[in-house]
């Protein structure tokens, strides 16, 4: 085949000029960098496709040179020539488009553009897009040097304004996401919490209209007394009639720029409020659980159609508004049946269903649990959140002081928690994030202490960031050495801007993980001497050879009998995590650099 003769050019000169030019460029950076590859070094068309992560696709999103179009303006990873390159984060250069099949076929067949040499473009060693150059023909080596050299000046140049852009869009989404989870939490008012749930949901995608329905197993409807534009009047819809009760028994996403294209959707609201539904956005409000809660109902997106990133948001969301749903529930039908409970006996019920049930099962792993509240609401917090077969997040947490406004920043904890780990990569990064939220929330009227504990259960490593927490006690099982895990940093929410370490501990057979709040260690005798770190510390040497519940029941026999007071003056969370089992890291598996809180 013969090559492509480059242009009698100088390619040193334009090179120059290249830099220059777009160390000067300011927004239209991505769009100088494809142009001057079309004028100063003969590419016939240059395009660039931005890398996102949650749909592991490439879109184009900027094209220079011969005009044309593609079928599709994306490419998923693996798929495609931009695909395979985003896939492997590799280079392809000379290489003949029709190979690829599928669109970059049909491409090449209506464009004339034979050939593709395509650059993914890094940022700190992460995927953020690919550069495409289309040629007529095959080019020269002395070309492809210069495409070459040019992929990595573009990528160091867009890789700040992409890196930026990247970064003020996922900050931007965990904002919102907290907010949002936060001001769910901040009520247990049905109505209201229906009117804030649509608030919410029409201000970040943008609806014209919105309902949310409740579903009623019982009855078997959906039923709402809030629909934004309309009186408050309740509506009444069977299961599986309609947009709404169709999405209650399938759990199906329904997402249309046309309603009336639907032949499920029903015309009758339209005709009877004089309204005219032309997109529509219905989609399952989910429990944790899987179990469909309600149904949200969005009409008419400003943009003409509710985008995969509107669904995305929303569905991030949905498991907060369930359980906040479910708590709003419970709040109203207990005040109904019982109208003169006391307020607080109430928040305890709720603030108990934040809490394991017990103890996870994890093989190789023998756990158990001892909590004791002395208060109507806890001011504790403890949790087990499984991050994958293989990893387990242990928390444990005080709120200082007690009653009722510890006991909501225990429960907004848990919220933010929860909203955050599956969104965020490592721990330090994890108690950042808590400290700065907590901050501004309570703008340092709370704190508490935090101890994250992420196990890796295939190789017995404990990664840790202990945030003022009391240390949690790790016995050697074979030695009974002990060591203390006090590696973090300071409390959560009494500072802004702190950073915190992380520990690492590998873990083996018989050894024993106490982790306690300070309750246990306040406990006091009749000389007003406190139990304390270092008695524990010793018994649960002696007894390391028992189960884990056998080591938890024997802490509880030891401080009832250390007491001469009562027990109850405040809330005792003891945590125990026994080894039960060997297991060996893969040597040619180095242990982790940076702690991962992915699934």
């Amino acid at each position: 085949m013969v090559k492509t003769k480059a242009h009698s050019k100088n390619y040193v000169n334009a090179f120059a000029n290249a830099v220059a030019a777009l160390s000067r460029a300011g927004e239209d950076l991505t769009a100088r960098v494809l142009e001057m590859l079309v004028s100063d070094f003969d590419a016939a068309r240059t395009e660039l496709w931005l890398w996102d992560s949650s749909s592991g696709s490439c879109y184009l999103t900027h094209a220079a040179g011969l005009n044309a179009t593609h079928r599709l303006e994306y490419a998923a990873a693996g798929v495609g020539a931009v695909g395979k390159i985003a896939h492997n984060k590799t280079s392809v250069e000379n290489i003949v488009l029709s190979t690829f099949g599928g669109d970059d076929l049909e491409f090449a067949r209506s464009t004339g553009l034979t050939h593709i040499s395509g650059y993914p473009l890094l940022t700190a060693g992460q995927l953020a897009g690919v550069l495409a150059i289309y040629a007529t023909g095959e080019v020269s080596e002395d070309l492809l040097l210069w495409w070459r050299l040019y992929s990595e000046m573009s990528a160091a140049k867009l890789g700040n304004v992409l890196a930026t852009r990247e970064k003020d869009k996922r900050i931007n989404q965990l904002s919102l996401l907290f907010e949002a989870t936060r001001m769910l939490n901040s009520t247990l008012d049905l109505a209201e919490l229906l009117e804030l749930i649509l608030k919410i949901a029409r201000t970040e995608v943008k609806a014209e209209r919105g309902t949310v329905f409740l579903a009623d197993r019982k009855r078997e409807e959906v039923w709402s007394i809030a629909a934004s534009g309309l009186d408050h009047q309740e509506i009444r819809i069977p299961f599986g009639k309609g947009v709404a009760g169709r999405v209650a028994v399938s759990g199906e996403v329904v997402n249309t720029e046309d309603a009336y294209a639907l032949e499920f959707f029903d015309p009758s609201f339209d005709q009877r409020l004089n309204y005219r539904t032309k997109s529509l956005l219905s989609m399952p409000i989910r429990h944790h659980s899987g179990e469909i809660v309600g149904v949200l109902q969005l009409l008419n997106a400003q943009g003409g159609r509710f985008s995969t990133e509107d669904v995305g948001f929303l569905e991030k969301l949905s498991g907060h508004m369930a359980m906040a749903l479910e708590n709003a529930q419970l709040h109203r039908d207990t005040m109904e049946k019982q109208r003169m409970e006391r307020e607080l006996s109430l928040a305890r019920s709720i603030q108990h269903r934040l809490l394991p049930e017990a103890p996870p099962v994890v093989p190789g792993y023998d756990i158990a649990v001892l909590s004791d509240y002395c208060f109507d609401v806890a001011a504790d917090y403890y949790d087990f959140i499984n991050l994958g077969p293989q990893s387990l997040l242990v928390v444990s947490a005080e709120v200082e002081g007690h009653g009722v406004s510890s006991a909501l920043i225990m429960a907004n904890l848990q919220a933010t928690l929860r909203a955050l780990v599956m969104h965020l990569h490592s721990l330090e990064v994890l108690a950042f994030s808590l400290n700065e939220m907590l901050y501004a929330y309570t703008k340092a009227g709370k704190h508490l202490s935090v101890f994250l504990g992420l196990v890796d259960t295939r190789r017995n490593i404990l990664q840790y960031v202990n945030a003022g927490h009391v240390p949690p006690i790790l016995v050697r099982g074979k030695s009974g050495d002990v060591k203390l895990l006090e590696e973090g940093g300071t409390v959560i929410g009494l500072f802004p801007q702190v950073d915190y370490t992380r520990g690492t501990i590998k873990l083996e057979k018989d050894d024993l993980f106490v982790c306690t709040t300070d309750g246990i260690l306040r406990i006091s005798d009749d000389q007003k001497h406190d139990y304390g770190m270092q008695r524990l510390t010793e018994f649960v040497c002696r007894h390391r050879d028992r189960s884990a519940q056998g080591v938890a029941d024997a802490v509880l026999a030891e401080v009832s009998a250390y007491a001469t007071a009562s027990m109850n003056d405040d809330d005792k969370v003891l945590i125990v995590m026994k080894v039960t089992a060997d297991k060996e890291s893969d040597p040619a598996e180095p242990l982790p650099g940076e702690p991962t809180l992915e699934n």
